[in-house]
């Protein structure tokens, strides 16, 4: 096969990495929350029940902020139910996942798991805007935020927490524009909702981050319309508008799944065309950036199977979305990492959805262990080393033709350079059968070794962990890569996905 090539200068750059470019998301949804983190009673949980086993692998994940509490969840959600003594919450009915909340697991919970999963932790708390409005929206920022002195902020004091949880980034509601939504609005009312939610957040606190609801896909029938119209009401008001994406294989068509995150790309460069034309539009200076705060290679045709079936009757914590992710899954994976990291200029918060058991990188078994998914080496790699100034990456590379996507790159890549200067190439290799040679010429960059050659590939690229067997797949180290005058070379292995570290 024809040799890949790119070339690395840090004079051409795409931008910083913002942190929270490596967030997750916790929803009340499944066993995300109850025999996900929070399962008093097991061997390893603490004395406020949050699973420790769990705890380790969130901070090896290295997840930075964590949406909260939803997700189609939220535009049903009392924030009220789910604070105060455990014993006098209230049990509701969930009409997003036809479940029943107990609300043992609440906002306080929240903040404690934060603080226990590290500094790192920040919140980001969803508002509904479903069935409520600005006054709740108001009433949980006080709660939550003020210091002392009001009936809410001392409320939360009594309830024990004394000092205030310090949101800073709020999402004005969740996926307005689907039909799904419990409370779905058009693009012209939620609009108005969202400015009147952000204008008075923002009379309570002037540095709130604010996020409006932008399309659930690219895939839906208003998408940039929706945005145009939201964003001609709110654009002073907010921050950020918000993309969600899930992305699984259709019709046994692998090269167009593997190719997903040309989807991606377009879907966000859309979307700042979008969010640019209204800014232009309202001679604004301003910028709006972008919350991916919902993605993932999620198989939503086996939701669907249970979703418009008679098997869900209200129960606790049910067995939802545990999607089992293979080695392709975690190639593809990768490549949605490569798209985000080569948009961070404008993506400035991603969240992957979900965290724990839920289309998640992390599962576990009630009262048993906890284990990486292949898609937990992706994600933890790429959070350590993908830290730093992106570097503008053009391949020239061999392509083959896909069904959806049309002629596509086999390469698909990104470079990351530290503050210490050295830098971690970030590689897929979307070929099912043949190896890649890759070739990448250094230019202004004082590097000399390769420290490190990292794939995640398989000779079954169906394997994948399981309870029965927790470390069937991990990462293993290649041979041969080199770096000599200036030139590094590597040969990428068939459907693979490479962490290649310079120093």
């Amino acid at each position: 096969m024809r040799t890949a090539r790119f070339t690395l200068d840090p004079a051409f750059t795409i931008g910083e990495v913002n942190p929270r470019m490596f967030g997750s998301f916790v929803e009340h949804l499944g066993r995300c929350v109850y025999t996900g983190i929070f399962e008093p009673g097991h061997p390893t949980a603490d004395a406020e029940g949050l699973r420790q086993d769990v705890l380790d692998l969130v901070r090896e994940l290295g997840v930075t902020t964590i949406r909260y509490p939803g997700g189609n969840f939220v535009s049903g959600y009392r924030w009220e139910d789910s604070v105060g003594p455990v014993e006098d919450r209230p049990r509701r009915l969930d009409l997003a996942w036809r479940s029943t909340e107990t609300n043992r697991f609440g906002l306080g919970e929240y903040i404690s798991f934060l603080k226990k999963v590290g500094p790192q932790a920040e919140p980001m708390m969803a508002i509904n805007l479903g069935t409520r409005g600005v006054a709740e929206a108001l009433e949980l920022q006080e709660y939550a935020n003020h210091p002392s002195g009001t009936a809410l902020s001392d409320l939360r004091a009594a309830h024990g927490d004394k000092d205030p949880f310090g949101i800073k980034v709020w999402c004005l509601g969740n996926e307005m524009d689907g039909p799904w939504q419990t409370g779905h609005k058009t693009a012209e009312e939620y609009g108005r909702i969202a400015a009147e939610t952000a204008r008075a957040m923002r009379q309570m606190d002037p540095s709130v981050e604010l996020v409006a609801c932008g399309s659930s896909s690219q895939s839906m029938p208003t998408f940039a319309e929706w945005e145009a119209t939201v964003l001609a009401e709110t654009y002073d008001l907010v921050d950020y508008i918000s993309l969600h994406a899930y992305y699984e294989p259709q019709d046994g068509d692998l090269d167009s799944f593997l190719a997903s995150a040309v989807d991606m790309e377009s879907f966000i460069e859309n979307v700042v065309a979008t969010c640019d034309h209204v800014g232009a539009r309202l001679k604004s200076q301003k910028k709006i950036n972008l919350s991916f705060d919902e993605w993932n290679v999620w198989y939503t045709s086996k939701w669907h199977e249970i979703e418009n079936s008679d098997a869900r009757d209200w129960p606790e914590a049910p067995r939802l979305l545990e999607d089992n992710y293979s080695v392709l899954d975690a190639v593809v994976f990768g490549s949605l990492l490569i798209a985000l990291l080569r948009h961070a200029d404008r993506v400035t918060v991603a969240c992957l959805a979900q965290l724990v058991n839920v289309i998640a990188p992390i599962m576990t078994e009630p009262g048993g262990p906890a284990w990486r998914q292949t898609t937990f080496f992706p994600f933890a790699q790429a959070s350590r080393y993908g830290r730093g100034q992106v570097l503008d990456v053009r391949v020239d590379s061999p392509t083959h033709r896909t069904k959806k996507y049309g002629e596509t790159s086999l390469l698909h890549a990104t470079a990351v350079r530290a503050d210490d200067g050295t830098v971690t190439v970030f590689a897929v290799n979307r070929s099912q059968t043949e190896a890649l040679p890759l070739e990448i010429a250094l230019s202004g960059l004082d590097l000399t070794q390769v420290t490190e050659h990292s794939v995640l590939a398989d000779q079954d690229p169906d394997a994948r962990n399981t309870l029965e067997a927790p470390e069937r797949v991990t990462p293993h180290q290649a041979e041969g890569t080199t770096l000599k005058e200036g030139t590094l070379s590597a040969v990428l292995e068939p459907m693979s996905w490479n962490v290649i570290r310079l120093a």
